[in-house]
């Protein structure tokens, strides 16, 4: 149902972010072929995630968690190329492990921004108090809190957008491949 589209098949206006992708990447990502269907998701995503890796979240807070909110929605194919976004930022191993294994994070500060990300995707928002605290005691900020909104809606639309498409992994990230329990 979902093609495969090439940078000639695509929708036209699809087309600019396909050949950006490409660029970028040395290749169209089974992802984006499938996202080029709907012009306005592929560039919708593009453009959300670009402002969502201008936060003031650091890259590792960033990907902590688009990581939990793939493996939360079980987007395999998120899952494995987030996991070889971690190798590329040195992220330790047993960092890598548990959150592929949705468990306990060995850095606190982590663990605490895991749990606040489930937390606000099990209650739409609406945080408790303590919950929120629980947050900006391991550092973080009130901005960062709305950034993980930003991050949670962004990687929403991807994983559910991958899973609708049935996405295969790229060979690129045949490593790392990932089910869901």
């Amino acid at each position: 149902m979902f093609p495969d589209h090439t940078p000639e098949s695509a929708p036209a206006a699809a087309r600019p972010a396909m050949a950006a992708t490409a660029k970028k990447f040395g290749r169209v990502p089974a992802a984006v072929a499938r996202l080029a269907s709907s012009p306005e998701l592929l560039n919708g995503f593009l453009k959300l995630n670009a402002i969502y890796e201008s936060t003031t979240l650091a890259a590792l807070d960033r990907e902590v968690l688009v990581m939990t909110v793939a493996t939360r929605t079980g987007c395999h194919l998120c899952v494995a190329m987030h996991t070889a976004t971690l190798a590329g930022l040195g992220a330790s191993p047993e960092l890598v492990a548990a959150l592929r294994a949705r468990s306990v994070l060995p850095e606190p500060r982590l663990e605490a921004l895991r749990q606040f990300v489930l937390t606000v995707m099990d209650t739409a928002g609406d945080v408790p108090a303590e919950q929120l605290a629980a947050f900006t005691g391991a550092g973080y900020t009130a901005r960062n809190a709305l950034e993980v909104v930003l991050g949670i809606g962004t990687y929403t639309l991807s994983t559910y957008a991958n899973r609708l498409t049935q996405a295969p992994l790229d060979e690129a990230f045949a490593e790392h491949t990932w089910h869901a329990a």
